[in-house]
This record gives C-alpha cells, structure tokens and sequence, in this order.
C-alpha cells in the first residue's frame, strides 16, 4: 500500500471517527440541555427565595401564606389553578406574576378579602416603574413563587370551624388566661408579625429608643388626649385594637391597614393568647 493510499486511509479512518463522536455528543445534548436548564432554574429559584425574604415576606407572609384581610396567599392552590381565569388573563401564571410583581396594584382586586397595604394596594417594584429592583430579579421571584406550585394548599378549605365562639368586639369582657406561647404562634399565623414585628408597616410591638413597648405603650395610649377609643384598661386597648381597629388609629397609619374581622374568626382565647404575646413586648 503506497503512502498515499496510507493517508487516504487514515483520513478517512479520521473522519468516520469524528462523525461517530459528533452522533455520540448529540445523542447526549438533549440530556445535557436539561440539565443545566434544572441547575439554572435552581440558581433561579435560590436567589429569588432570597430577594422574597428581604421584599415580599412582610406583606405575603415566610412561606406564602398570605395575611388575612390584608394581602393574598402566594403558595394557594387558587393561584396555579383559577386566578388566571378569575382575572381574565391569558398568559402564563409565571408572567402574571411578573407583570403583578413589576407594575404593583393601586387597589385591590379583591377588597372584600385584601384591603392591600394602602394606597397604593401593592407598590410597583420593578425599576420601569420606579421601583427597586431589576427585572431578572423579579423573575427569579416569580421562579420562587412557582416553586410552590407542586405542593401548594387549598387554603380556600383550611382552617375550619372555630374551636369556641368568635371573641366579638365587646372589649369589656373578661378573657381567659392567656398562653404566650400559643400567642406567638397565632400571631406569626395570622400575620400580625409580619406587619408589627418583622416590618413597620404598622405600629412596631417592640422597644425603640424613645418609645417602650407595646406592653408599656398601651397603658400610656389610653391616658392620651387624642385616644378617642373606649378602653379602660392596657389589656381592653390591645382588644379593641384587635377586633375594632378603627377604634383609634395611630398618627401616622391609614385606617385600612388592619384586618376589620378578627371579632368574628378569633375565639376568646385566641385573642387572649395573643394579647399574652403582645404583653411580652416592655
């Protein structure tokens, strides 16, 4: 065989193998595609974990589940299987995420359960609409949100009967002993933390400099000449302010920020186990 024949062989030899690695790298791509979608969906969903933490949990609560009367549950059955219907949209629940996330709500739309935060109902976080954030990082939140989707609960049908009747809006009456340990949990539950602790979005419960606690506050607020409520006491001012928020409202906070019905979906202990809690803050 001449060295021709030599090298024609050879390349040949060559080509076939690169052609045989080319089929062999291919049969993988779609594999390997796959793989680092799920590792950036994943890097996705960390880092929109993260920005819900510093920006959305105050209002939509630590794991989603919204504030009663105030603002909506995000990891809701509702959410991934009627709201799109509901509101009329047409595309994704993703981008209807992105879209609501970016450009906020200057009211609600549904204000027989979610007054919303004010005027505006929901502030318009995107930087095109004056907000703070980039629009990568809205959609890793949304990434985040949709993360609930596979287990998300029917909020609709939890939480069931009372366990004794509703506390009502009489502030005179006498509560049960209070459990601060239940109380926390409660208010953790029904989100009061989350605008009284974790944010400032209404009055703080605790400490700060030049301010006592909600402990020692409430008994000063009822000897103030603007205090136009009816309580007699610090405890019947942590009631009223509960279940008649409108009561008195503290200089400097809207009137709609507070839930209107904890008379009717909290029992006496409840309110009492709260209270309890709201005590623990000097």
């Amino acid at each position: 065989m001449s060295r021709v024949q030599i090298e024609i062989f050879l390349g040949t030899l060559l080509v076939l193998a690169t052609g045989a690695l080319i089929i062999v790298y291919g049969l993988g791509e779609e594999e390997r595609m796959a793989r680092l979608e799920r590792q950036q969906q994943g890097q996705a969903i960390e880092v929109g974990a993260e920005l819900y933490d510093n920006n959305c949990k105050g209002c939509h609560g630590p794991q989603g589940e919204g504030v009663p009367g105030l603002c909506p549950p995000l990891n809701d059955k509702y959410l991934f299987t009627d709201r799109m219907k509901d509101v009329g949209w047409s595309g994704s629940v993703e981008d209807y995420i992105v879209a609501t996330v970016s450009s906020g709500r200057l009211t609600s739309t549904r204000p027989e359960l979610y007054a919303g935060q004010g005027s505006p109902a929901m502030p318009a976080w995107s930087e095109d609409y004056a907000g703070p954030l980039r629009q990568d990082q809205i959609r890793n939140i949304a990434a985040f949100i949709m993360n609930w989707e596979p287990t998300a609960p029917d909020r609709r049908t939890e939480g069931g009967q009372l366990a004794g009747p509703p506390v009502g809006t009489d502030i005179t009456i006498e509560l049960p002993e209070g459990d601060t340990v239940n109380g926390e949990a409660l208010a953790n539950a029904k989100g009061c933390v989350g605008c009284h602790v974790s944010t400032p979005t209404g009055p703080a419960w605790s400490a700060s400099e030049g301010t006592p606690g909600i402990a020692d506050r409430s008994a000063l607020r009822i000897e103030q000449a603007d205090y136009n409520g009816t309580a007699e006491t610090a405890e019947q001012y942590l009631l009223e302010s509960i279940v008649l928020p409108k009561a008195y409202v503290v200089e400097g906070y809207l009137d709609n920020l507070m839930p209107a019905n904890f008379g009717s979906t909290l029992t006496a202990q409840d309110a009492a186990d709260i209270i309890a809690y709201m005590l623990t803050f000097k």
